[in-house]
């Protein structure tokens, strides 16, 4: 009976072993195709909706950024919007910052084409997720740098007067209340 018993918790134990192996090599397989996805994004290349939609939050943020360099910024902006409170603090606070560059390149590039009016709600999203970010890592020098931009680019004081006529008068105003924009980095 005891020689039985043994046997018994013997083989269990082997058994527990054997699976907790499998799932181990499962999860190192999927990190390494998640990986190869997030290379394949950074580099410049699509992947199949399907596999990101099953697949961790950082692979999702690569595509993120894929799509948002390729201009596609409703998908990039869906995308971030599913992930934001995924993961832990250092993933909650890059999403935060991808969004922020999201919302600052589109306010670029409104404000390049003078359309301030839909300049002025992007920027104004672009500095509040910047500030998420710098409130989950206060440390966060990029996104520091980024709200100076977006600062910078549409400031919060000595705003143009909306009551003025003159739309000359409106576009000299606000560029001169700018106090310079950052071309580079320190």
């Amino acid at each position: 009976m005891k020689v039985s018993l043994r046997q018994g918790v013997g083989w269990s134990l082997f058994a527990a072993a054997c699976l907790s192996v499998i799932v181990q090599l499962w999860t190192l397989n999927r990190i390494e195709r998640e990986n190869a996805w997030i290379a394949k994004l950074l580099s410049g290349h699509d992947i199949a909706i399907e596999k990101v939609i099953g697949a961790q939050p950082e692979v999702r943020l690569a595509r993120a950024i894929y799509l948002r360099q390729m201009h596609r910024y409703d998908e990039a902006l869906a995308t971030l919007n599913l992930i934001i409170d995924q993961g832990g603090p250092e993933l909650q606070t890059k999403t935060r910052y991808n969004l922020g560059n999201l919302y600052l390149a589109q306010a670029v590039e409104q404000t390049e084409a003078l359309n301030f009016n839909e300049a002025l709600p992007l920027a104004g999203l672009a500095k509040q997720t910047y500030r998420q970010a710098l409130v989950l890592n206060s440390g966060f020098w990029d996104a520091k740098y980024n709200l100076e931009v977006a600062m910078r680019l549409l400031p919060e004081m000595n705003r143009v007067n909306i009551g003025d006529d003159e739309p000359e008068n409106k576009k000299s105003k606000l560029w001169t209340t700018v106090p310079g924009f950052p071309r580079g980095l320190p």
